[in-house]
């Protein structure tokens, strides 16, 4: 699995990780979907990782990702920014059209 970062982009995950968190992790996030396939891709930055974790590669930064959750994303990835919002897309289409700051610095439930 591989995941592109545009440079605007990378600035703005830069400027998200104030603590300097040392894993991005790209996660499916099932909180109030209700239920374990209803969810949304989406990017948190993290100092854990676990056994369960597999790398992405990507040149910018150490990005890992479950590898339950793996099923919910592509194999290509990218992250860039549109409109001034981050967004996750493949070959196939958008992932998530609007990934928020907030949600990027929430931190991992790894």
């Amino acid at each position: 699995m591989e995941l592109k970062i545009t440079n605007e982009a990378k600035e703005q995950l830069q400027a998200l990780n104030p603590d300097n968190r040392r894993y991005l992790r790209l996660y499916y996030d099932t909180e109030g979907c209700g239920c374990g396939v209803n969810g949304v891709p989406t990017l948190r930055w993290t100092d854990t990782r676990t056994d369960w974790d597999q790398g992405v590669d990507n040149e910018d930064f150490e990005v890992i990702l479950h590898q339950q959750q793996a099923v919910f994303f592509e194999k290509s990835l990218r992250l860039e920014i549109v409109n001034g919002k981050l967004r996750l897309s493949s070959p196939n289409g958008v992932l998530n059209p609007v990934i928020p700051g907030s949600e990027v610095m929430k931190g991992d439930s790894a």
